[in-house]
């Protein structure tokens, strides 16, 4: 089971957005499992500024042959030009969480 997992972060322009995000994504079953982090402060470059602003960070609990699907439909939903989806792979964890993944995500659309 090692390597087939892994974490998608995210982050979105509010709760609102997060919580549409989590909904439609683990819906679709392209996740088993989305937690909402909370908001945080980001610090990043876009168009030649360092720009700062408060965000909602969601981790993504999928397989790693998901992710593709996955970052596109955020793409698609997401308000920002250029959304965070990063994939972080999963190295081990409890069997039967894992199993529970796959489970979940068998029937992604």
């Amino acid at each position: 089971m090692t390597g087939e997992y892994c974490l998608a972060y995210v982050t979105a322009e509010d709760r609102e957005e997060a919580g549409m995000l989590a909904e439609t994504i683990v819906g679709e079953r392209l996740a088993a499992c989305a937690n909402i982090l909370g908001t945080i402060t980001s610090v990043y470059h876009w168009e030649g500024e360092v720009e700062q602003g408060q965000e909602v960070a969601l981790l993504f609990k999928t397989r790693r042959d998901l992710l593709e699907a996955l970052t596109a439909r955020v793409r698609e939903l997401h308000s920002y030009d250029c959304p965070c989806v990063v994939g972080l792979p999963v190295e081990g964890g409890n069997a039967a969480f894992l199993q529970w993944i796959s489970d979940e995500t068998a029937k992604a659309q």
